[in-house]
């Protein structure tokens, strides 16, 4: 009887963090853009919601990976955070190595092109970050 406890007291612990992180992430990932995120989903702007939730995807990915090889909380904590940071740094490069459009003017206009490729880019992203972090 203990092990299951201990093991559902784990599973709620889990469960806490990685809606802290997903919360965090979301507020980083939001500041990020040039558009307000939640406002664009709310018109119904799909690109918005695509790209916002391929993020969140991308993060649950690496806590995935990353809490499957922690040996603490505080680690797996720590490495998530550096995921956000990582995930952050991708787009950042990735509008950056784009000039010829900007990647915040695409997704608020509601182009489903530049949100799935970058769906694909974050996924890709999340799982090598998450290998590379285990």
């Amino acid at each position: 009887m203990n092990d299951f406890l201990e093991n559902a007291a784990n599973v709620g612990i889990g469960l806490v963090i990685i809606l802290v992180i997903l919360v965090v992430g979301a507020f980083v990932f939001s500041k990020l853009t040039r558009y307000d995120d939640a406002k664009e989903i709310d018109k119904g702007n799909e690109a918005a919601g695509m790209y916002m939730g391929s993020k969140l995807l991308g993060l649950c990915i690496i806590v995935g990976m990353v809490s499957f090889s922690s040996d603490s909380w505080v680690s797996m904590l720590i490495w998530s955070g550096i995921g956000i940071v990582i995930l952050c740094l991708v787009y950042v490069l990735f509008d950056f190595l784009t000039p010829r459009f900007k990647v915040c003017d695409q997704i608020a206009q509601g182009n489903m092109a530049v949100a799935q490729l970058l769906r694909s880019i974050i996924i890709g992203v999340s799982i090598v970050i998450g290998t590379f972090l285990m």
